[in-house]
């Protein structure tokens, strides 16, 4: 059976509502998200994520990267907040099916885009956006590919470290070229806002 929720705010801008739900309010944008085993954004990574993307400027017209994009609930808040377009990428094909429902849902499915595999099969680079809630381990795996995929001086939003993974993270990005620009610590998880590397030459 699939777990129900009833909707609550997060930050200042959204508010998760379940499917076939009026908001509660006009002052929040509402993010529709199917109930089930993925999960409708009460973890602390996904929250936190949409805390900080609220508070990056000028996202209107600009493309998104969301790797580890389980239900699809980063890109859909980016393209709620102006973004143009998405492209989601999952190794688990239940997420990616969750993603496109809850895509349809919000009325964003013809601007989000679908990868059922890892970041080596997109061939997309020039992302505006980089948005990536996985563990730890692999952000340290993917880091130079990840990084190679945004164009210079972009945000990049990594998120579900656990705290032992935190300094690894941001040092590895840093090595790349990446700047810090806010290090955010949970309960159990941390979340890293970057800036990726300028452009050379």
């Amino acid at each position: 059976m699939a777990r129900q929720f009833s909707p609550f705010p997060i930050g200042n801008s959204f508010e998760i509502l379940p499917a076939d739900t009026p908001p509660t309010t006009s002052d929040r944008i509402p993010l529709i998200m199917a109930a089930g085993a993925f999960g409708s954004g009460e973890h602390e990574t996904t929250a936190s994520c949409l805390e900080v993307m609220e508070q990056i400027p000028d996202l209107a017209g600009k493309r998104v990267l969301d790797l580890g994009s389980g239900t699809g609930i980063l890109s859909i808040a980016a393209i709620k907040l102006g973004a143009a377009s998405a492209l989601c990428v999952d190794i688990d094909p239940a997420a990616v099916k969750t993603c496109q429902h809850n895509s349809a849902l919000n009325q964003v499915a013809a601007q989000i885009e679908h990868v059922c595999g890892t970041l080596d099969q997109v061939g997309e680079t020039d992302f505006d956006l980089i948005l990536a809630n996985i563990y730890g381990d692999i952000l340290l795996a993917v880091a130079e590919d990840l990084v190679r995929r945004a164009r210079p001086g972009v945000p990049m939003l990594l998120s579900g470290i656990l705290f032992e993974y935190n300094f690894d993270v941001r040092n590895r990005y840093r090595q790349l070229g990446c700047q810090v620009e806010k290090n955010r610590l949970m309960e159990e998880f941390s979340t890293v806002l970057l800036k990726a590397p300028p452009a050379t030459g």
